[in-house]
């Protein structure tokens, strides 16, 4: 396996252990929850669309769209939006 292989597939894994922890605060209002989705549906989307191009041998685009997806997860945990439990090890936390 090749170097940009093994990133695209670390990113993939992490990527994809992030969005099955990612759980909706429960404090935020109905607008804030409304952000909340449309953050984790943007993550899902990009981690669909890397997953697409990783098939297709595309894997510096593949590689983007991975770490696309982790930071909208990202910002949505330093929004607030997002309870991730303090996992300090896959997401940056206030």
């Amino acid at each position: 396996m090749s170097e940009i292989e093994e990133k695209v597939q670390k990113y993939k894994d992490l990527t994809e252990k992030a969005i099955g922890k990612v759980k909706f605060m429960k404090e935020i209002s109905k607008k804030e929850q409304k952000i909340a989705k449309d953050f984790l549906r943007m993550a899902k989307n990009y981690f669909e669309d890397a997953t697409h191009f990783q098939k297709k041998n595309e894997l510096l685009t593949a590689l983007a769209a991975f770490s696309y997806a982790h930071a909208w997860l990202d910002a949505g945990v330093r929004a607030g939006f997002f309870d991730v439990q303090g996992d300090d090890q896959l997401f940056t936390l206030p």
